[in-house]
């Protein structure tokens, strides 16, 4: 066996330790990228390896294999790129604002390496600190918006709980916060972070609204419980918004055409996860993608300056109009 194939069979592995369900043909085929007879392969020789290893079928009617916790302890070594991965992630979370998340991932890091013998952490810290140096990882200046840490633990603990949250909400349109009362569902997290939420007594029953975390000024989690709806899928919810801020009278199709001149760098860009893009006979590329959230996309198209044209909607069209500029020296 090679030391590439060794490698990824250690790798495969892991994978098969960290999840409950373990793993079925489809996620080697996608985490490899690899064909389903590699795929079917690389498990014969997981089993050939590793004895332990377990095999069954799943609710979903595919066969599964997993390791069993514990056996295999002695073949997954730490190494520094995995710490600095950890310090990273932690710095960019606290960055972000998300200073629960930070600790939580920080909190993970210590108990990792408490697990760990003291002559391997003295060699990893080092290599680790290094790794973080030269990716020259500063905590950058700039504006982020400020999270109250006791409404971010209320939120989610409802999350969590499936309870209702009681907070005091202010919108862009009110004097003053008033109190509402929600149903939960998850965070979207950008420059800002929006709570996904329910609206209980919203006059369109099972209205799915968003808030902005940084204009709850307090939550206080209920005593009373609610069931969320089936066919939600928060995943897809997020991708109805162009970035975090969802209006339902502006969902429609968008497309944007963009200049000769930026076609390399747009090739190099995702602007949104459902997107397509046509290479026109001119040099021009046609991004074209259904979502959300004008104001936000003229922000964001204000960086193309005259190298983007909007060709839908109308509204986003008529809004960007008379703003692009032709001197910005350098594309986003």
């Amino acid at each position: 066996m090679s030391f590439d194939k060794a490698e990824q069979l250690i790798a495969l592995a892991r994978k098969a330790a960290a999840g409950r369900q373990g793993l079925t043909l489809d996620d080697v085929k996608e985490a490899y990228g690899v064909s389903l007879r590699t795929a079917q392969r690389m498990f014969r020789a997981l089993e050939a390896n590793f004895p332990q290893t377990e095999s069954y079928m799943g609710g979903d009617g595919r066969k599964r294999w997993r390791l069993p916790s514990g056996r295999h302890n002695e073949f997954f070594s730490l190494t520094a790129e995995e710490v600095a991965s950890l310090d990273l992630g932690a710095a960019h979370l606290e960055r972000a604002g998300l200073q629960l998340e930070a600790r939580a991932l920080t909190g993970l890091r210590e108990k990792i390496l408490a697990l760990l013998p003291a002559n391997q952490i003295m060699r990893l810290e080092p290599d680790a600190d290094a790794i973080l140096e030269a990716q020259g990882f500063v905590a950058r200046p700039g504006p982020r918006p400020r999270v109250d840490e006791q409404v971010a633990l209320a939120v989610s603990e409802a999350i969590k709980a499936c309870r209702l949250l009681e907070m005091g909400y202010r919108s862009h349109a009110d004097d003053k916060p008033s109190l509402r009362r929600v149903a939960p569902y998850g965070l979207l997290s950008g420059y800002r972070r929006y709570l996904v939420a329910l609206d209980p007594d919203s006059r369109r029953k099972g209205a799915i609204k968003t808030y902005r975390m940084d204009s709850i000024s307090e939550a206080r989690v209920l005593n009373e419980y609610f069931e969320r709806l089936a066919d939600f899928d928060l995943q897809a919810f997020a991708n109805r918004g162009f970035a975090l801020y969802q209006n339902d009278s502006e969902y429609g199709e968008v497309q944007w055409r963009f200049a000769p001149e930026a076609a390399e760098t747009v090739r190099g860009t995702l602007f949104h996860p459902c997107q397509q893009t046509q290479e026109c006979a001119d040099g021009s590329i046609l991004v074209s993608f259904m979502a959300a959230g004008h104001l936000e996309m003229a922000w964001y198209l204000y960086q193309w300056g005259d190298k983007v044209e909007v060709v839908k909607p109308l509204a986003l069209r008529e809004m960007v109009k008379g703003h692009q500029r032709g001197d910005f020296p350098v594309l986003p």
